[in-house]
């Protein structure tokens, strides 16, 4: 294609019409001289006037060659004025002419032979400067290169809105050919946009010349090709040398490349966003129920539309072995989430319980192989595999889900369980970058589980442990009456090493013991079993309750950095009176008929195995019948949000008034008294005096403490 058919145009039918000053003619301000057969100048255009500086009344009537030509180019154009003359033809060029100022100048020359009706010759030289028709030249040659080159798409229209003018890009971009759009309305033949919108937007852009830029557009791709194509399509008002409007300009730029390109890399930013979401959302704690719910909130909805999260049941008890799924799997529904209200959750198994699957469904598919199923488009004879019954199939079915992932939960080699995605309301089926991201998300999580699980499984192991060592409230031992509580901390049944023990003795006496070791877990619970039988075989030694936290000491300070806090009370029905110990301990609380309830001011001694030598001192106390002692660890007082003595003001104003059943007041204090966020373990002993009986013999130096002075404490 050369530069004459760089675009293609059409030019408006019709009756002329008188045009307005500012064409191409008046670009170039051609000027028009008329010569004799003498070569005397006869007629003089403003525009000679204009171009060589001479008026008419100085130029008519003279020598053209005398008043427009050096001396030393006159032979010259003599001899081109008799060619032209004597029927040599026209002639075309470039020729040096003299200006009024005395200027020479080239000027661009078109002569040739006029005749009249009376046979007379005359010359017509159209003339226009030079320098002004080659920039002419030079832009209307630049101009038709920069449409037929450009790899923007050009359409012009007129200002009726029909395309005048389209160039190749345009056709490459469109697909439509110049011969199909040239003459027709433009906003039928732009095919980014609605008909309304493009034609709003030109009529808009010829009123008020204000162009629109960069409006991006996409449409499907013809041709049988994938994806969208996308565009950027700006409007221009097209104005002549004079500022008429004469047209709109389309320029149409192709950036499907650059848009596919956005979308993967907002694909990847929003694949790393959910991935870092999730490093922030799964596994905030080691509860399993909770971890499953953090991941299902993740993937829902940047990822799926429903989501489930099932776990192996045999992977909830690691002690059992673990073979690969036969015939029929059991998997327990921790979880599942929907972006929105759908059937689709009715189809999902009930949090909690356990469904077996046989070997042809796919979640078992995937926690057999271990590896990711994918459907990317769920035919109707897909949902039987998918939902866990006929009904279920149907629910799924109604909701839309058109795609489906299973991806395997694999934490150190083992399989333990399958993040089940779906998608119904969002149109997109799941990709490869799907899948790697689900995978992502899942590998995280299935580590967050796993550490869960096996929490979980040290955590009963520990609570067993601790239920086991406690001791089970005995019957009412001589003289007393006595309710206890022990309460793990928190909702998961955190197990600790606080401990009661009621231990009546053959002297009629009764030993009562709160302790409690620092830490939680099964360390914290195997000391305190230690703690506790050490005690009891102490107590039946006979020894003073300073001796025996004295000896405890020594124990505690054996094993492993452990520290423990107790209180050790001795009650000795026989003359009403109790002795009492503490190593480190929370203050026991004492209250009486008709008197108000009030915290005994003990020696409070060190925590067992928190230093050495450190000395225990034995209190005496009397406690007449209808008095209770309150022996507590102190999960029960302390407060992130209070003192503790505000906490322990709190104690006694829950012990003013009318008393309780012993049991009724374990309750109301297990259930009011603690903080709703501590995270610590509660052991509760009360023990009410009752009737004196026949008092047992007395071996010893004080009363009821063989061989240790009573320190008395008169309340």
């Amino acid at each position: 294609m050369d530069a004459a058919d760089a675009h293609r145009t059409v030019r408006p039918s019709g009756p002329l019409a008188s045009a307005a000053p500012g064409g191409l003619l008046d670009m170039l301000g051609v000027a028009a001289i008329v010569l004799d057969a003498g070569g005397r100048i006869t007629l003089w255009s403003p525009q000679a006037e204009r171009l060589f500086g001479w008026t008419a009344d100085e130029a008519l009537g003279r020598y053209a060659a005398r008043l427009l030509v050096a001396e030393e180019d006159a032979a010259l154009v003599l001899d081109l004025f008799a060619q032209v003359m004597t029927g040599g033809g026209s002639w075309a060029g470039v020729f040096p002419v003299r200006h009024k100022d005395g200027s020479s100048r080239p000027v661009e020359f078109r002569n040739m032979r006029l005749t009249d009706q009376a046979g007379g010759r005359y010359a017509l030289g159209i003339a226009a400067d030079e320098e002004v028709v080659r920039g002419i030249e030079r832009n209307l040659a630049l101009s038709a290169q920069l449409v037929a080159q450009s790899p923007t798409g050009v359409a012009v229209a007129d200002t009726d809105l029909r395309l005048v003018l389209v160039n190749p890009s345009f056709e490459r971009i469109t697909g439509c050919s110049a011969q199909g759009v040239l003459g027709r309305e433009a906003a039928e033949n732009l095919p980014f946009g609605e008909r309304e919108t493009v034609e709003e937007t030109m009529r808009e852009v010829l009123a008020t010349g204000t162009p629109r830029l960069d409006r991006f557009a996409t449409e499907r791709a013809r041709d049988g090709q994938n994806g969208n194509r996308a565009c950027r399509v700006s409007y221009y008002r097209l104005e002549d040398s004079v500022g008429r409007v004469i047209g709109v300009v389309a320029t149409v730029l192709d950036v499907t490349e650059q848009y596919h390109a956005d979308r993967q890399s907002a694909h990847a930013r929003r694949r790393l966003a959910v991935i870092a979401q999730a490093s922030t959302r799964i596994g905030t704690t080691l509860n399993l129920e909770q971890t499953a719910r953090e991941l299902a909130d993740t993937v829902v909805p940047d990822l799926a539309d429903i989501a489930a999260v099932d776990v192996l049941d045999a992977a909830l008890h690691p002690r059992t072995l673990h073979r690969a799924p036969t015939a029929r799997t059991a998997f327990r529904a921790l979880a599942v989430k929907a972006a929105y209200a759908t059937t689709a959750t009715d189809a999902a198994d009930p949090i909690g319980e356990i469904t077996r699957y046989e070997a042809d469904r796919l979640v078992t598919r995937c926690a057999t192989t271990g590896r990711t199923v994918h459907l990317a488009r769920v035919r109707p004879d897909d949902l039987p595999r998918i939902a866990r019954d006929d009904t279920a199939a149907t629910l799924l079915a109604d909701a839309g889900v058109h795609s489906y992932l299973a991806v395997p939960l694999i934490a150190r080699g083992e399989v333990l369980g399958a993040l089940d995605l779906k998608r119904a309301r969002n149109p997109m089926p799941f990709t490869t970058d799907d899948i790697l991201l689900a995978e992502e998300l899942a590998a995280r999580a299935a580590v967050c589980i796993d550490n869960a699980r096996w929490y979980q499984t040290q955590l009963q192991a520990a609570t067993t442990l601790q239920r086991h060592l406690l001791s089970r409230t005995p019957p009412d031992p001589p003289g007393l009456k006595v309710a206890c509580r022990y309460q793990p901390a928190g909702t998961a049944g955190h197990a600790g090493g606080d401990w009661f023990d009621v231990i009546p003795l053959t002297d009629g006496t009764t030993a009562l013991v709160v302790g409690d070791v620092m830490g939680s877990g099964i360390n914290a619970a195997a000391t305190m079993g230690q703690l506790r039988t050490a005690t009891r075989t102490l107590t039946r030694l006979g020894l003073a309750p300073d001796e025996i936290l004295r000896h405890l000491d020594v124990l505690t300070g054996e094993l492993d950095e452990m520290i423990a806090t107790c209180v050790y009370a001795r009650y000795d029905p026989g003359i009403g009176r109790c002795h009492i110990a503490l190593a480190g301990h929370p203050p026991p609380a004492l209250t009486r008929p008709g008197r108000p309830p009030l915290l005994l001011e003990l020696p409070p001694g060190a925590p067992l195995g928190a230093a050495e030598d450190v000395p225990f001192t034995t209190t005496g106390i009397d406690l007449p019948p209808g008095a209770r002692l309150f022996l507590y660890t102190d999960g029960l007082l302390e407060s992130r949000h209070q003192s503790l003595d505000s906490r322990m003001d709190a104690l006694l104003r829950h012990l003013t008034g009318t008393p309780q059943p012993l049991e009724t007041t374990c309750d109301e204090l297990i259930a009011t008294l603690p903080d709703p966020d501590s995270d610590d373990d509660i052991a509760l002993l009360i023990a009410e005096a009752d009737t004196p009986d026949t008092p047992g013999p007395d071996t010893s130096g004080a009363p009821g403490v063989p061989g240790t002075p009573d320190a008395p404490m008169t309340v």
